[in-house]
């Protein structure tokens, strides 16, 4: 009987181990994510800087296809090192929701933010960088909870906000030169938007889903 409970009381209870499960997904994911940044600039680099053509030009049609790589590709080590930060902290808050949400939100971000480069930036640009997608998961997390309307995300969205808000506001700034803050604002007007579109239904499920080869100068999200 002594042998039978110690094993018993050995035994990791279900949700601790669903709650272990559910972080190393999440860190994995986001971690996979951070390490094509990487690995798409050191292509990039191999190739003499091939990629970059993939980065979005405003307003001709044929860019259009840009606009989900241009959210994966960078102008350097240091651009992709800039956003690799962000991205992991906001990327696993975000993930420890959900995979599928998470990636459902990725993609909605990255659509949405995409498409306002692609509308509203300066004629002879071109536009490439993560940057939009960390400034709308940042947007994501801190409305999350006001849409799911649960008090703990709520705490975790202030906490995000005070930590990197000041950050946010500058990057959204139009005084900033070679940086695309009409990326970061589109960005954050997505984020935002995903967190309501995406929101969990009563039932716990979230809801059904609804980044810049160019010439001129290039510029950074």
């Amino acid at each position: 009987m002594g042998g039978a409970g110690g094993v018993g009381g050995g035994a990791v209870p279900a949700g601790r181990r669903r709650g272990r499960t559910r972080v190393a997904t999440a860190a994995a994911v986001v971690a996979g994510l951070v390490a094509l940044l990487w690995v798409l600039e050191a292509v990039d680099v191999l190739t003499g800087h091939a990629l970059d053509a993939y980065g979005v030009s405003p307003r001709e049609v044929a860019e259009l296809r840009d606009v989900v790589p241009s959210a994966f590709l960078h102008f350097g080590f240091d651009h992709v090192a800039a956003n690799s930060g962000p991205l992991l902290v906001f990327g696993f808050l975000a993930a420890l929701g959900g995979v599928r949400r998470f990636l459902a939100v990725v993609a909605f971000v990255v659509v949405v933010d995409g498409l306002g480069v692609w509308l509203v930036s300066p004629a002879y640009t071109n536009t490439a960088g993560a940057s939009g997608l960390v400034f709308g998961l940042f947007g994501y997390l801190v409305a999350r909870g006001f849409a799911d309307r649960r008090a703990l995300d709520v705490l975790v969205g202030l906490v995000v906000a005070a930590s990197w808000g000041s950050t946010v506001l500058l990057g959204i700034s139009p005084a900033q030169s070679g940086v695309s803050w009409q990326g970061h604002l589109f960005g954050l007007v997505a984020g935002v938007a995903a967190a309501f579109v995406l929101r969990r239904r009563p039932g716990g499920r979230p809801g059904a889903p609804a980044y810049g080869g160019g010439t001129g100068p290039a510029t950074v999200r």
